[in-house]
């Protein structure tokens, strides 16, 4: 019996170290593919340990810097994480390379942003920017498009504008990373991101150009 049981437990550890292992390599796949493609440090100093997943209507995932088309983005996605009870997030959406990666002068583009949402509910947020797909303008290549994930010290009062997704007004030249250290966000906890080129103008006109 006692060698049954030493048995047992030399297999309960040999799993718990090879679960161990398994989780270390998919949160540092994160970190290597932020800094492959230069979200480090082009959007935040440090990337997140974990991966966001994030789903849109048409069907398509986000996969680390996978090439999506705006068509297949430009409806809200639905975004999942392992949120604590009781605990407060924001979720944020960034285009770093505006107008280009090449020449990104208006660096970042926000598109969306969520604070105070409870566990991983987006919809139980404070929504301050309304969702805005991706809108790469015409011969200016791939631009990235970075999900983050805030964990909040406590429920907050932004006092940031209400932006609606029908204009890019205030919306150029946010930087997420002033944002985090304004609200004391610290770094964030996880992330993804995906590529995209223009394909068709489908926002032109809920833009207004």
């Amino acid at each position: 019996m006692g060698a049954l049981i030493r048995c047992a437990i030399v297999l309960l550890t040999v799993a718990t170290i090879v679960d161990f292992r398994v989780l270390t390599r998919a949160m540092s796949t994160v970190a290597r593919s932020f800094e492959a493609s230069q979200v480090v440090p082009d959007v935040i100093p440090k990337a997140p340990a974990a991966l966001l997943q994030v789903k849109y209507p048409s069907g398509v995932e986000v996969e680390e810097g996978n090439e999506l088309t705006p068509t297949q983005v430009k409806d809200e996605p639905s975004v999942k994480w392992d949120a604590e009870p009781g605990q407060y997030y924001t979720l944020a959406m960034v285009d770093p390379d505006v107008p280009s990666r090449k020449l990104p002068i208006n660096r970042e583009l926000q598109h969306w942003l969520v604070g105070n949402i409870q566990g991983n509910e987006v919809c139980s947020g404070e929504t301050l920017s309304q969702y805005l797909g991706a809108a790469p303008p015409i011969a200016t290549g791939l631009h990235r498009y970075v999900f983050l994930l805030y964990k909040q010290p406590s429920k907050l009062t932004f006092d940031e504008p209400r932006l609606p997704n029908i204009s890019t007004v205030k919306r150029i030249n946010f930087k997420i990373a002033e944002f985090a250290m304004k609200y004391n966000l610290g770094v964030p906890i996880a992330g993804n991101f995906f590529v995209a080129q223009f394909d068709v103008p489908i926002l032109n006109n809920q833009l207004g150009v």
